[in-house]
């Protein structure tokens, strides 16, 4: 089967969404039911090994990014570093859960595939050590590589950041707390991110920076752009942005454009991310990667010049102001005042 036949396949096949008595957490195929998949794949475990994730644990994973490659062979860093001063090669991505309650069309992680809840939860400690072996196992190979820079690679066995956002939704991690606290023990940043359906957690975790995902303008446009398994979860995100208001954390609205999805109504962004009053906004491009091909045509993607434009319209509508762009990304940064600052680590009082 083509890759147009698939993608023909698994819109047909777009699950309804369904209201259910939990609708921030579902643990799902625990009677063995089976999911339509557009794609041949014999189990998840297998999936993940393809994808270049490592397991961490019985529930969380590791995987090293692009960027990560080409600052460890002298190529550059990511928008991050340019941004808020993350060092790529010294940023550890990673997942303490796997599941989400979201099936984002741009996500390029296989969201049809559904992941169960695990009968027992590691420990925030476990956790935090086995992701750290994971990642200098992960990046052994560019110690031997001609074109990798010594120096980045021994540094890279000693993370600094850690990135809580490769895949799932981290919220339904019970202990998300103590795993923040753990990391920042050992002298890392932490930046979470979050689809912000699930306030309970996101009023208990002070990660160093905040980020919570806005990729819809109104109601309709989130069930139809991030397929959500319930309809509740709209009245959660909007909890959640006026939970960020509150927050001591450094925090930023991120909003992914797609073309044709959602990229209109920037003054309905606008009224719902002045809820939040994020010091931040990142508004970036769809990237047509992964598994998003299967649901979304390149075309989907704007340009970066159509990401600035957006930006701007909306800049002016929150009386916000350009503070910096990645063209090679697709990004654009927005703050109150036009200014940029590194993150900052919080030293540990234990």
């Amino acid at each position: 089967m083509s890759l147009e036949e698939k993608k023909d396949n698994a819109e047909v096949n777009t699950p309804v969404i369904q209201e259910e008595e939990n609708p921030v957490i579902q643990e799902e195929n625990r009677d063995g039911e089976s999911t339509f998949l557009p794609f041949d794949i014999p189990d998840f475990k297998t999936l993940l090994k393809k994808q270049g994730y490592a397991l961490a644990g019985r529930h969380s994973a590791v995987k090293t990014c692009l960027w990560l490659r080409h600052a460890m062979n002298d190529q550059g860093f990511c928008y991050k570093s340019k941004f808020y001063g993350v060092q790529s090669h010294r940023c550890l991505q990673m997942t303490p859960t796997l599941m989400c309650n979201q099936r984002c069309l741009f996500c390029w992680r296989p969201t049809e595939v559904s992941v169960p809840a695990p009968k027992e939860w590691d420990s925030p400690e476990k956790i935090v050590e086995e992701s750290i072996a994971c990642q200098r196992k992960l990046v052994t190979g560019f110690g031997g590589s001609p074109n990798a820079l010594k120096e980045r690679w021994l540094e890279s066995n000693e993370p600094n950041n850690v990135a809580i956002s490769l895949s799932g939704e981290p919220t339904f991690y019970p202990y998300l707390p103590k795993l923040i606290e753990e990391y920042e023990k050992r002298g890392f940043t932490t930046f979470l991110v979050t689809n912000g359906t699930n306030p309970d957690m996101l009023a208990k975790i002070s990660p160093s920076q905040l980020y919570m995902s806005l990729d819809a303008p109104d109601f309709e446009t989130y069930l139809k752009v991030c397929q959500p398994k319930s309809s509740v979860l709209w009245e959660k995100i909007d909890e959640s942005l006026s939970l960020m208001k509150q927050k001591k954390s450094r925090t930023v609205i991120r909003t992914t454009l797609v073309k044709g999805k959602n990229m209109f109504k920037p003054e309905a962004y606008a009224r719902l991310i002045e809820k939040a009053s994020p010091d931040f906004i990142e508004i970036k491009a769809y990237m047509h990667l992964g598994f998003s091909r299967l649901r979304l045509d390149r075309s989907a993607m704007p340009t970066h010049e159509e990401v600035l434009e957006f930006s701007k319209e909306l800049a002016k509508h929150l009386g916000y102001e350009i503070a910096d762009e990645s063209e090679i990304s697709r990004v654009v940064l927005l703050s109150k005042n036009g200014k940029k600052s590194p993150a900052k680590r919080f030293p540990y009082y234990g």
